[in-house]
């Protein structure tokens, strides 16, 4: 998985503990790169109890790595609609490649 923030790949540590650390934004888990571990203005998501931003996303929730607080992830917006005017043939063919199946 690469640097939410720059994109850069994580490579294997030479030895010992990796420098890249995970954070949650937008209740997704991510990883932050060394590099952009110095930018103060990261936009995580932080802890509502302490203010924290050493939080894990897990099996739907969101835990607190600081104070233990475990809330719960929201859960991700319902795909959208099909937008008005989008041709038959079109809709079926995204359908198909997406896995959807519309009824007949």
């Amino acid at each position: 998985m690469p640097c939410f923030s720059c994109g850069a790949r994580q490579t294997d540590p030479v030895r010992g503990a990796s420098p890249w650390k995970r954070g949650v934004r937008r209740q997704t888990q991510v990883l932050i790169c060394p590099d952009c571990q110095r930018v103060h203005d990261l936009d995580l998501d932080t802890c509502a109890s302490c203010g924290s931003i050493a939080l894990i996303c897990r099996l739907g929730e969101v835990e607190c790595r600081s104070c233990g607080a475990v809330r719960l992830a929201e859960r991700p917006p319902a795909a959208p609609e099909r937008p008005d005017g989008l041709a038959d043939e079109v809709a079926a063919a995204l359908d198909r490649v997406l896995g959807r199946f519309s009824p007949a």
